[in-house]
């Protein structure tokens, strides 16, 4: 392997997207602020703070853009998949199973889990398993999905590198439609059920996101001038983002709140879920410059996001007995603030203790099996 010079050009490092997870993880904490605090989804703000779980497929677009371009067909390299799991595992285990030891054994709601519900989260199976999600852990059912992304992605990359190159594309919009249909599977419409889990959120219906950045990833470094210019227009992709918020939130669309949906009101989350998350990555995907996301601040933020994301649910509701306000009550604005001022220092730590640590053996991994130089470590390597 060269030096990174020899990478092509579309797989360097993107400092908005790395800003953009910051923003991204700061979303999800929102949402569950305002869900905890009993901020009425029915109203302007709680409505648009209760869609902000829409940053979580904004995770998985990401995910599945900058994993696709490293080892996606375009990109054209022989790769090791049994390093590449090794590496995945290494990136998500060290720190995901330091946070959910801590919250079993510390959190007074997790620490009296059921064994099930133990292995479960330990082992991450959660979303497989009836009863499954832990107090404190919940959350982290969309880890769950993210992580079956991982796994399935040398068996897509095959399967998509069988197909001729303008094949591609067309492909993965056929296989998102088909995953629509998801929901309306005879057992997964009687899910969740005594003794059967929530089949509802498995790994195949939110295949709509990640598909949208493996498209991003497809089209990477073609884009005409004119889109280019139009994907530049960051405030217009923003306010898309806004209404589609807005437009998630309202009762006519689907159900607020927790309720679970029916099969057609789901497919409508997942649709709107891939229209905001489509407006909110697309443009710092394909056309990056420097602003805002790239400022030191959320670069660090970014860095952290995913122990921001890990850590942010117990904090939360370590926030209420400390505080003396109970949940469902209010106080969403001193919630949130108290939240991010614990969630972000805590976070910073345990990127610092365990997060990077794990990283830097990986790279030190791939450097001894490539024999080559360090600068062949591309950034992205290690997503």
């Amino acid at each position: 392997m060269g030096t990174e010079g020899s990478y092509p050009e579309t797989t360097r490092f993107n400092a908005s997207l790395e800003g953009l997870r910051a923003v991204a993880s700061i979303g999800v904490l929102l949402t569950h602020v305002a869900f905890q605090t009993g901020l009425t989804p029915t109203s302007f703000i709680g409505g648009i703070l209760g869609r902000f779980d829409f940053f979580v497929p904004v995770f998985f677009t990401l995910s599945a853009f900058l994993l696709w371009r490293r080892h996606g067909p375009r990109a054209g390299r022989d790769v090791s998949w049994p390093r590449y799991l090794a590496s995945r595992v290494r990136r998500i285990f060290p720190a995901y199973l330091v946070v959910v030891a801590g919250v079993l054994l510390l959190l007074p709601n997790a620490y009296r889990a059921s064994g099930a519900q133990q292995l479960a989260n330990l082992t991450m199976t959660q979303i497989y398993v009836p009863g499954g999600l832990a107090p404190g852990l919940t959350h982290l059912w969309s880890l769950c999905v993210e992580v079956a992304f991982y796994a399935t992605l040398p068996l897509l990359a095959v399967v998509a590198g069988l197909l001729p190159a303008r094949a591609r594309i067309p492909g993965m919009v056929f296989v998102a439609v088909l995953s629509l249909g998801w929901a309306w599977l005879p057992f997964v419409a009687a899910s969740p059920a005594p003794g059967v889990a929530n089949l509802q959120i498995l790994p195949p219906a939110f295949t709509c996101w990640f598909v949208v950045g493996m498209i991003a990833a497809e089209v990477e470094g073609r884009v005409p001038g004119k889109a280019l210019r139009a994907l530049g227009r960051r405030p217009v992709w923003w306010a898309l983002a806004a209404v589609t918020l807005w437009i998630a939130a309202q009762p006519w669309y689907g159900p607020v709140g927790l309720v679970h949906p029916r099969p057609g009101e789901f497919v409508l989350r997942v649709l709107a879920g891939t229209v905001f998350t489509a407006a909110v990555v697309l443009p710092y995907a394909l056309a990056p410059r420097e602003g805002l996301l790239t400022t030191p601040l959320f670069q660090a933020l970014g860095r952290w996001s995913y122990s921001i994301f890990l850590v942010h649910l117990p904090v939360l509701e370590l926030m209420f007995p400390l505080t003396g306000i109970s949940p469902f009550t209010g106080h969403t604005a001193l919630i949130a603030v108290l939240t991010l001022a614990v969630t972000v220092p805590v976070s910073a730590a345990l990127y610092v203790l365990v997060e990077e640590p794990a990283r830097s053996m990986t790279r030190r991994t791939i450097r001894e099996k490539q024999g080559s130089c360090p600068q062949a470590v591309h950034k992205h390597d290690i997503v």
